[in-house]
C-alpha cells in the first residue's frame, strides 16, 4: 500500500492546467508575473513552468490538502491570470488580436474582445 500523500487533492480530469499563449515570449512573461505571488496557504502547492513540449504553453499544477483549498487556490490563480492577460492586452495589442491555434468562442464568462467581429 502506498504511503498517504500530504496533498491528496488535485484537479481530477486533467491534473495540469495548460494555458496557451500566442508566443513563447508571452508564456514566459506570464510565468514570471505569476511566479512572484506564492500561495497564501501552506495547505496548497503550486508549480508553474513553460511546457517542455510547446514553449507557448504555461503548465500549472495544483495540489492541496482539501478540495475546498484546491478550489479557492485555483479560483485565485484564474483571477491573477486574468489580470496578467488584461495587462498584456493593454500593453501589447498583438497579444489578444493575433490568430491562435485554439478558439474560446462562446466560452462561459468571456466577454467580446475590443475590435473583434461578431
Amino acid at each position: 500500500m502506498a504511503a498517504p500523500t500530504a496533498f491528496p487533492c488535485a484537479l481530477y480530469v486533467r491534473p495540469t492546467l495548460n494555458v496557451p499563449f500566442p508566443t513563447p515570449a508571452h508564456a514566459d512573461t506570464a510565468l514570471r508575473a505569476l511566479r512572484v505571488d506564492e500561495e497564501l496557504s501552506a495547505l496548497v502547492k503550486r508549480t508553474l513552468a513553460v511546457s517542455s513540449a510547446d514553449a507557448r504553453v504555461l503548465d500549472v499544477h495544483y495540489a492541496a490538502t482539501t478540495n475546498r483549498m484546491l478550489r479557492v487556490a485555483v479560483n485565485g490563480f484564474f483571477d491573477s491570470l486574468g489580470v496578467v492577460l488584461g495587462v498584456m492586452e493593454e500593453l501589447d495589442e498583438d497579444t489578444v488580436m493575433r490568430e491562435g491555434k485554439e478558439s474560446v468562442e462562446g466560452a462561459q464568462g468571456l466577454m467580446p474582445v475590443k475590435g473583434s467581429v461578431g
